[in-house]
């Protein structure tokens, strides 16, 4: 597995830099990798309404979420390849082509979560029985649309929502406790009366573990990661969640992944 999670890495380095002067999410895409795969390795993807939803709320990890779909053979290479090209569908937040694995056009932060509100209700009222799984980051949660949305969650009895949060500490201005101290999450989600999970954000195996408990109420993992993992540049360095790759620093970053 760890040999997928270098090739995803590298193909998000690839992108980022084939990219150019427009620059890239590095950052917060390095750090979302293990989370999208162990997501994605028990999702039920079907070309009908049964299926699994994977929701990106935290849209600008588009790249991550494009290598991971590529890497499933939901996306051919060539489409991916097509990022940030002029006339591309594939460009820095996500677009919703249902039939692409896509389910949610990012933007604006928190409005992933509000959305997977109307999805979860709509599926239990026609009896699916599914998951939705949503992704947000830690900076998203300083939206107050996160929690009137979570509040909706727990209203609803929504068991059929996993909330994933990409804790990876940073946000676009600097770490999330220096731009809005939220203090412990674990204990504000507990609140909502969601059962709430805290793990490794880049041990695959402990994310699936807790993503296969059955629970009746909506479940919540905070995934601690790094942001820009895996190369030392990026990793914790909020001016990494968008920048512009150089050459030198691409080489030297694939050079750090292969490692």
């Amino acid at each position: 597995m760890q040999s997928i999670v270098t090739k995803i890495r590298k193909r998000i380095l690839d992108l980022a830099y084939k990219a150019g002067p427009k620059g890239a999410h590095l950052g917060g895409n390095l750090s979302l990798v293990e989370i999208l795969l162990a997501i994605y390795n028990q999702a039920r993807l079907t070309n009908d309404e049964t299926r699994d939803r994977v929701i990106l709320s935290k849209g600008h990890g588009a790249m991550a979420l494009l290598a991971v779909l590529e890497e499933k053979e939901v996306l051919t290479k060539e489409e991916v390849d097509s990022f940030e090209e002029n006339g591309s569908h594939f460009y820095a937040h996500t677009p919703r082509i249902v039939e692409k694995g896509l389910e949610f056009a990012g933007g604006s932060l928190s409005l992933g979560l509000s959305f997977s509100v109307g999805v979860a209700l709509a599926c239990k009222k026609k009896k699916i029985d599914n998951q939705i799984f949503v992704i947000v980051g830690d900076g998203e949660l300083n939206e107050g649309l996160s929690w009137e949305s979570i509040m909706s969650i727990a209203n609803y009895g929504l068991n059929n929502v996993t909330i994933i949060v990409d804790a990876n500490k940073y946000q676009l201005d600097g770490s999330t406790q220096e731009v809005m101290n939220m203090f412990e999450l674990k204990d504000k989600f507990s609140a909502f009366r969601l059962d709430v999970y805290e793990v490794d954000g880049h041990n695959i195996s402990e994310i699936e573990s807790v993503l296969h408990i059955s629970s009746d109420n909506p479940k919540v993992l905070i995934a601690n990661t790094i942001k820009g993992k895996g190369v030392s540049f990026c990793e914790n360095n909020y001016l990494w969640h968008h920048n512009v790759l150089s050459q030198n620093l691409y080489e030297q970053a694939l050079k750090e992944l292969e490692e």
